[in-house]
C-alpha cells in the first residue's frame, strides 16, 4: 500500500514538498530526508487508513480526496471525529497523543478516493527538533487544530442545530457531494431526520 516519496520524479517529489510544507524552503539535505520519510498510499472509496485495535505510530496529510474519522460507541452508534481534505492531517489523536494506549480506537475511513502521505510520529518529531522551520509549521497546524476541535465544542454546546449546520458548509463547502446524510448528521450531534428538516427549512427561505 505505501510507497517512498522518493519514489517519484523530481519534480513531483519537489511539487509535493511544497504543497505539505507550504512556503518552506529546503535544503537538498532536508528535502532528501523527508522524501525517505514520507510514505504515500492511495485509497480508494469505502477503504480504511485506519480501525480500532491497530497499531498508530502515524500522522497522515491528505494530498487529495476525502478521508472521515469516527467512533462507535457501544449501542452501535456512530459519532464522526473529523473529516480530513486536501491540505489537511489526520490520525487518531487519541492513540498517538494520549499516552494511554498505542492502539486506535477510532476508524478512519476513505469517503472519497484519496491519496495521503504517512509520516511516523517519532521520526517526525526527531526532524520538527532538529530543523525549527519544520517544527514551527507543524506547531502551527496543530494550534489550528486545536482552536478548530474546541470551536467545534463550543459550537455543541451552544448552537442551534440549524447554525451547526451552516457553520459546518461554510467550512467545508464542497464536501456534501461526496459524504452521505448519516455522516454529516453525526458529525453534528443530530439525527439524520433533523438534518433533512434543516435543509428544508433553508431551501424555503
Amino acid at each position: 500500500m505505501y510507497k517512498v516519496l522518493l519514489d517519484g520524479s523530481k519534480d513531483t517529489v519537489t511539487s509535493i514538498l511544497k504543497d505539505i510544507f507550504k512556503n518552506i524552503s529546503f535544503s537538498n539535505e532536508e528535502s532528501k530526508l523527508l522524501q525517505s520519510k514520507l510514505k504515500k498510499s492511495d485509497f480508494r472509496k469505502g477503504d480504511f487508513l485506519l480501525q480500532p485495535s491497530e497499531y498508530i505510530d502515524k500522522i497522515y496529510y491528505v494530498y487529495s480526496g476525502c478521508l472521515r474519522s469516527y467512533f462507535i460507541d457501544n449501542e452501535g452508534k456512530e459519532h464522526t471525529l473529523q473529516f480530513a481534505i486536501k491540505d489537511w492531517w489526520i490520525s487518531d489523536y487519541i492513540s498517538l497523543y494520549g499516552n494511554s494506549t498505542s492502539t486506535s480506537v477510532s476508524y478512519i475511513e476513505c469517503i472519497k478516493k484519496a491519496t495521503v502521505y504517512g509520516i511516523s510520529k517519532k521520526e517526525f518529531d526527531i526532524i520538527c527538533y532538529d530543523y525549527p522551520s519544520i517544527g514551527q509549521f507543524y506547531i502551527k497546524k496543530m494550534e489550528a487544530a486545536f482552536a478548530t476541535f474546541q470551536k467545534r465544542i463550543l459550537e455543541n454546546l451552544t448552537l442551534s442545530a440549524k447554525d451547526r449546520y451552516l457553520n459546518f458548509i461554510s467550512m467545508y463547502p464542497d464536501i456534501e457531494s461526496n459524504v452521505k446524510n448519516y455522516h454529516i448528521a453525526s458529525f453534528l450531534g443530530i439525527t439524520t431526520e433533523s438534518l433533512s428538516r434543516i435543509r428544508k427549512e433553508l431551501a424555503n427561505d
